[in-house]
């Protein structure tokens, strides 16, 4: 099994793609707007994608936060709103925010388990903060470590209870950037006492996630030649400090934040301390590319992904879906 998570470039798997794989036996895949049609199509894709890997447990990714990151919409999904809702709840009446953020969560795996999507790249957990570059902007469950640590830790509930795996991101904190990492490397000049007391305390509250999704950002505190992604720094707090044990995956390596061909970025990643690399734009040459800077998973990399798999059947439960979205309409309301 290839330490990547991969994607694919269109509503169906090409011989090429299918062979790619078949070769080199990723960890699972990641989907994207570009590969939905409809349910149906959907499904026929996600069984073709672990069909070429001969793993029909294979996970399957996808960004699904709600507001203006989610790749499933209307008409054949609901449209959910952004965490900044749920976040204006919390304000007026912090358990009227976590029921509704959790039932949110609970309605959008419901359906993504239903197409046999079984991780959402969600919850959030940088904090919103004045001044910063808005890509996280309305993503972010508020402006303070307890709003965010307990809106994030309902959503990743609710997405359990429907049978599915949160990742919280993007460790150990993107809140801070003054420019977007899909487009330019961020600096943080922050000072770690300010780190350690505003951005990383979410992500310490939720340290027994089962994933987490790396930060493209230089903190200059801690390493101010690497980003997060490729630092052994900035992973070590991760693990040790901040005690996360989960399967740490980086964000999309074809991001501009990054340097250096697609192996490079790729060895650079694992080297840090990254379990598995994620590569989302489906080109198959950068794939290719990636592959070759990746080894097998480690079997400490192993073990996570197990119990985090373990985790999400132990967790499952049945629930009325008609009733949990009444309730959630009344919730948003209530406050």
């Amino acid at each position: 099994m290839l330490s990547a998570v991969f994607g694919c470039s269109g509503t169906s798997v090409t011989a090429d793609e299918r062979a790619f794989f078949r070769e080199v036996r990723p960890t699972g895949f990641i989907l994207f707007a570009r590969n939905v049609e409809n349910p149906d199509q959907l499904k026929k894709l996600i069984d073709a994608l672990r069909s070429s890997i001969d793993d029909p447990h294979a996970p399957v990714l996808i960004d699904q936060e709600g507001g203006r990151v989610q790749r499933l919409r209307p008409p054949y999904w609901r449209d959910a709103p952004p965490a900044a809702r749920f976040a204006d709840l919390y304000r007026a009446n912090a358990e009227v925010g976590c029921q509704a953020a959790r039932t949110n969560a609970r309605l959008q795996a419901a359906e993504l388990l239903a197409l046999g999507i079984t991780v959402s790249c969600a919850p959030v957990l940088d904090l919103r903060i004045e001044g910063a570059h808005d890509i996280i902007g309305d993503r972010a469950y508020g402006t303070t470590p307890a709003s965010v640590g307990d809106l994030g830790s309902a959503v990743c509930d609710g997405l359990l209870d429907g049978g599915v795996l949160p990742v919280i991101k993007h460790i150990p904190g993107h809140g801070r950037a003054s420019e977007d990492s899909h487009m330019a490397l961020p600096r943080v000049a922050a000072d770690l006492a300010t780190l350690r007391e505003q951005d990383f305390k979410p992500f310490a509250a939720l340290n027994q996630a089962p994933w987490a999704m790396t930060a493209h950002i230089v903190y200059e505190a801690l390493d101010s030649d690497n980003p997060a992604t490729q630092s052994s720094t900035v992973v070590s707090l991760i693990r040790h400090e901040l005690g996360f044990d989960g399967l740490l995956i980086s964000d999309d390596l074809s991001m501009k934040a990054l340097q250096g061909d697609y192996q490079l970025r790729a060895e650079r990643s694992l080297a840090a301390g990254c379990d598995v690399v994620l590569h989302c734009n489906g080109d198959i040459t950068e794939m290719q590319d990636v592959a070759a800077g990746c080894d097998e998973l480690k079997s400490a990399a192993f073990t996570r992904l197990a119990r985090g798999e373990a985790l999400r059947q132990q967790r499952q439960t049945t629930f009325d879906v008609e009733a949990e979205l009444a309730r959630l309409e009344g919730l948003l309301v209530s406050a």
